[in-house]
């Protein structure tokens, strides 16, 4: 059985809507017939036009055809079909709810009157603004990473002071990690992020007037910026977990992490650009300032849960709620830490997490001056050429959270899959960082970090997407409680590095890291799921 209906008329001047419809029938109201309601509006065109769009919503077949003319009127129709009409190649495709209201969300195209920002997946909305955040995030952190080498020139620091520079970040950053977590999970993520990015961009600012104050100052101020950025990972992963449906974990964090990577992009090559135009302090000044731009967006547009959204289309919540087992109202009242320290895939996220943010931060921190050093780039170059491994791990991170959505949706087990990618996370920069002390060219030098950092990015994928898998309720804390472990290596192996350069070679930096990526591969593959292990 169809029908068919004129749901609105629109002209220069407004005029009544019209009562009739080219078919006999009765007028239909869209609110009942097509989930894309609040978004059945057009504007006028230049010229004559019609388009045609077909929407399934569960049983129903929904044709919106929206016509224009020269004199820049229009009419809205729709055709809606029952079951039993439904002229389609392939239903199999929408015979699940869910589906549909996939379908019907993302696969969305240009319709004259229907702006695609008001269609577009309001989960992936929130998704690209966390993107958003890590990419200022790693923007902020890494650009002391280049303006360290003319600020130690400028104030004759030697190494050991840069490194005590270097690794005052990741004072604040612990400090955060776990009250970031217990916040996030008991007041909201929204609010803990957007506080987070506000901090950092003003320590970030600061940071010019603190070096010219003295060190102390110097090294509060970097400080008080592991405060601001040591909330954003709890905060986002909170957040997600309450957003993003499993068979979409994988590639959010993948998108999401992979910001952080092109954050260390854009910091490490425009750095050099401003420190050569403008001088060193240009870098904080513009970098920190951006901040301000986000937190008006985010203050617009994000929610802590679906549930709190009131524009969500009930299509796409009812795909949220239905596939994700973290979305309540209720906050939680109590931590049971005594049940989450008891579980060995707790403390294997733990392990893990500092075995693979060892290497991950000396690369952070260290990898200009390597270059600067060992291959004698000069400080752009040392710049131009940190960025390649970034980009490399912004790729790889999503194409391997391609792949573990794509094993996992095939029917491999979460857990196999997370141990697949992790490992390879693990394995990967392990391999290519040994061949360092045997490569004597520095396209080689360059070409082996930038592999090692992609491979390394296939962690998004693993242990980084492993906290939603065990505990999605309490995923905040338990990345604060994992991450915290992450940021001691982060705090211990930069500091480290500074005295081993300064009594050894790179050699000996490089082989630690390797033996904790191998020590971090046992302890994964032996005692971490992808099961759901706290409710």
């Amino acid at each position: 059985m169809a029908t068919r209906a004129l749901l609105s008329s629109f002209s220069p001047p407004p005029s009544p809507s019209p009562s009739t419809s080219p078919s006999s029938s009765s007028s239909i109201s869209l609110s009942r017939r097509c989930p894309l309601k609040h978004y059945a509006t057009a504007t006028s065109s230049s010229s004559s036009s019609t388009s045609l769009l077909l929407f399934f919503s569960g049983r129903r077949c929904c044709v919106l055809r929206v016509s224009g003319g020269r004199d820049g009127g229009g009419k809205v129709w729709a055709d809606v079909r029952s079951e039993k009409q439904h002229h389609v190649t392939e239903p199999s495709r929408f015979e699940d709810e869910d589906e549909d209201a996939r379908d019907l969300v993302d696969n969305v195209v240009g319709v004259e009157g229907v702006a695609w920002w008001h269609v577009f997946p309001k989960r992936w909305v929130i998704v690209i603004l966390c993107f958003s955040a890590f990419l200022l995030c790693n923007m902020d952190r890494v650009n002391m990473s280049i303006a360290i080498l003319p600020m130690s020139a400028e104030y004759n620091w030697s190494p050991s002071t840069v490194g005590l520079i270097q690794s005052s970040f990741f004072w604040g950053y612990l400090l955060t990690q776990i009250a970031g977590g217990i916040w996030a999970d008991t007041v909201g993520g929204k609010q803990v992020l957007g506080f987070g990015v506000v901090w950092w961009s003003v320590a970030t600012v600061l940071t010019p007037v603190a070096a010219k104050l003295g060190l102390p100052f110097l090294l509060v101020a970097r400080a008080f910026m592991g405060v601001g950025e040591g909330v954003a990972m709890p905060a986002m992963n909170n957040i997600l977990s309450k957003w993003v449906p499993v068979a979409e974990r994988s590639r959010s964090l993948a998108l999401v992490y992979s910001g952080m990577y092109l954050g260390s992009v854009t910091g490490l090559a425009f750095s050099p650009f401003l420190i050569h135009q403008f001088g060193w302090p240009s870098v904080f000044y513009s970098f920190g300032s951006l901040g301000t731009v986000w937190f008006s967006v985010w203050l617009s547009k994000a929610y802590s849960s679906p549930l709190e959204d009131p524009e969500l289309l009930p299509e796409e919540k009812k795909l949220i709620t239905a596939n994700s087992n973290s979305v309540s109202k209720e906050p939680i009242k109590m931590i049971p830490w005594g049940l989450i320290l008891s579980k060995p895939p707790v403390w294997a996220l733990i392990v893990s997490h500092f075995c693979h943010n060892w290497g991950t931060f000396i690369l952070l921190t260290w990898m200009p001056t390597y270059y600067n050093q060992v291959l004698k780039f000069n400080l752009t170059e040392s710049g131009l050429f940190c960025v390649l491994p970034w980009l490399t791990m912004a790729v790889s991170a999503n194409v391997g959270g391609w792949i573990a959505d794509t094993l996992v949706s095939k029917g491999l087990s979460v857990t196999r899959v997370r141990k697949i990618m992790q490992t390879v996370g693990f394995l990967g920069p392990a391999f290519f960082l040994t061949q360092l002390s045997h490569v004597d060219s520095p396209v080689m030098a360059v070409l082996c970090m930038t592999c090692s950092q992609g491979t390394d990015a296939f962690s998004q994928s693993g242990l980084y997407s492993n906290h939603q898998d065990i505990a999605p309720r309490y995923s905040g804390i338990l990345l604060g409680l994992s991450n915290t472990a992450g940021v001691l290596a982060g705090v211990l192996g930069t500091a480290a590095t500074g005295y081993i350069l300064q009594h050894g070679s790179w050699d000996d930096v490089f082989k630690v890291s390797v033996g904790l990526y191998l020590v971090g591969t046992v302890v994964w593959n032996l005692f971490s799921t992808g099961e759901k292990i706290l409710e």
